[in-house]
C-alpha cells in the first residue's frame, strides 16, 4: 500500500474542493453526484471518504471556501467606491451570467444553501457576513458600521439581479436586467 505525505492528502482535499464547487455552481449542489465531483476531480469515489464525512461535510467546506475565494478576488479591486463600481460592472456582467460555474457561488446556490444543514448554512453566512463588511469599509472606510445597511442592501441587489438575469429566457430582457441592475447600484454607490 502506498503512503502518502499529508501535505499530498491537503491538496488533494483542496482539489476535489475546487473541482466540486465549479459543479456545484454549474448543475446545483442536488444535481452533483458524488461519482461525478470524485470524477472532477481525478478521483475514484473510494477517495471521497479519506477526505470528507459525508456530502454534507465536502459541501459545507466548498461554500466556505467559494465564498473565501470571492472576498479575496473583492480586495484585488481598486479601492473605495470606484473599486466597487467595477466589482457591480463585472458582477452583473453577460459573462458572468453566462458562466455561473465560475462566479458567484451566491448568485449560484443560495436557493439550495437555504434547504442545507447547519454547518453549509454557517458557512454561508460567515461568508456573506465578511463580503458584507468588505462593502461596507469601500463604501464609508472612516465608519464601516454606518454603511452596512447600504453594503446590504448593494450584495442583495446584485445576487438578486444576477439571479434574475439568469433564469430569463429572452437574452434581450436579460441584457436589459443586468443594465438596470448596474444602474441601481451606481445609484445607491452615489
Amino acid at each position: 500500500m502506498v503512503r502518502y505525505a499529508k501535505e499530498h492528502k491537503q491538496v488533494t482535499r483542496q482539489r476535489i474542493i475546487e473541482k466540486a464547487g465549479q459543479r456545484f455552481k454549474q448543475d446545483g449542489i442536488d444535481g452533483s453526484g458524488i461519482s461525478t465531483l470524485m470524477s472532477d476531480a481525478g478521483l475514484t469515489n473510494g477517495a471521497f471518504y479519506a477526505h470528507f464525512t459525508s456530502k454534507d461535510d465536502l459541501v459545507a467546506h466548498v461554500v466556505a471556501g467559494e465564498m473565501n475565494t470571492q472576498l479575496a478576488q473583492y480586495g484585488t479591486r481598486r479601492p473605495g467606491r470606484e473599486g466597487l463600481k467595477d466589482l457591480v460592472r463585472e458582477y452583473l456582467s453577460p459573462e458572468h451570467r453566462d458562466h455561473p460555474g465560475t462566479g458567484c457561488p451566491s448568485a449560484a446556490l443560495l436557493d439550495e444553501i437555504g434547504r442545507c444543514g447547519d454547518a453549509t448554512k454557517q458557512a454561508y453566512t460567515d461568508g456573506a457576513r465578511n463580503i458584507i463588511d468588505e462593502l461596507a469599509v469601500r463604501l464609508t472606510p472612516e465608519d464601516p458600521q454606518s454603511a452596512r445597511g447600504t453594503a446590504i442592501g448593494l450584495y442583495s441587489m446584485m445576487v438578486g439581479t444576477l439571479q434574475l438575469s439568469r433564469a430569463l429566457s429572452d437574452r434581450k430582457l436579460s441584457d436589459e436586467v443586468l443594465e438596470q441592475g448596474i444602474r441601481n447600484a451606481y445609484a445607491v454607490l452615489g
